[in-house]
């Protein structure tokens, strides 16, 4: 039997060490996962033509050196197969995905924005926070409702970790403006009124214009620095148990079983699905409405 699903691949080694987490969301979702070491994409052992969703992991590629995601993306670059085959996965109109280690990897490829259109061509950056120091908290973000991106759809706010000590999102000063009042703002750090914000904590890195997520033109290629697949179940939140008190003084007496993140799972994987005639395995929209006593 042909299996009709979705295939995410995830990209591992070289110090990515999110992909299991990135792997289940897509799992869980009803995707296809294949997890796949960068020298055997790169090597051609994994063909890039065989998936519809790419994704760049969180993790420290390389450690860090010279700057966060660079080596990585000098090395992408210089792989005149990888490369050649990356430019055909965005001309087939598929999917690429970046959270934390992976949105550095993206932008210094020039693979998104792309404000001027131009693949490969780096129009912003991410450099060491201003707070000088690794920063893990979670962080809310506000949702730009006229962005195209696909994985943020029927969302407005979400709330997630993030980890990093380099996510300060510095931008080409001639796309300065146009980029901060467009659509390719996808995701802003927020303070506790909703609005953007560029203050400590709640702006974990003073990222310009609070960005802590963009995407390119079409919505299909997507990066951002907080982690969604640290958030896959409710549970995972660490206030988790007073959320569950507060539900119940409300007369709310079932979870939910999923934690925020999921929405951009399930968002990516059914637009993915109908782009390409595949199919959502039926479970997988059951799952995404399980409650639990």
């Amino acid at each position: 039997m042909v299996d009709k699903r979705v295939r995410a691949l995830v990209l591992t080694g070289y110090g990515i060490n999110c992909e299991q987490e990135m792997a289940h969301g897509y799992r869980l979702a009803g995707a296809r996962v294949t997890i796949a070491h960068l020298s055997d994409v790169l090597e051609g052992d994994v063909n890039l033509d065989d998936f519809h969703i790419l994704n760049f992991p969180g993790g420290f590629s390389f450690g860090d050196h010279l700057a966060a995601g660079r080596a990585l993306a000098d090395k992408l670059k210089v792989t005149r197969g990888f490369w050649s085959k990356l430019k055909k996965f965005v001309k087939d109109k598929k999917y690429i995905w970046g959270v934390c280690n992976g949105f550095q990897v993206m932008a210094k490829l020039g693979i998104l924005p792309m404000i001027e259109g131009k693949l490969g061509q780096a129009e912003l950056t991410l450099v060491p926070n201003d707070s000088g120091v690794f920063e893990d908290r979670w962080v809310t973000l506000k949702v730009n409702p006229s962005s195209p991106c696909v994985y943020t759809r029927h969302m407005s706010e979400i709330v997630l970790p993030c980890r990093h000590g380099e996510g300060k999102v510095v931008i080409r000063e001639d796309l300065r403006d146009r980029l901060v009042d467009s659509a390719f703002v996808t995701l802003q750090y927020a303070d506790e009124a909703g609005k953007p914000t560029e203050d400590y904590p709640l702006n974990p890195n003073g990222s310009t214009a609070g960005i802590a997520g963009v995407c390119d033109s079409s919505g299909r290629i997507f990066g951002l620095m907080p982690h969604p697949e640290a958030h896959l179940f409710f549970t995972n939140h660490p206030n988790w148990t007073s959320k569950k008190v507060d539900l119940f003084r409300r007369g709310i007496r079932t979870l939910p079983v999923e934690g925020e993140g999921m929405t951009m799972f399930h968002n990516v994987v059914k637009q993915a699905s109908a782009d390409f005639g595949l199919a959502v395995p039926a479970e997988a929209e059951a799952r995404s409405l399980v409650l639990t006593k």
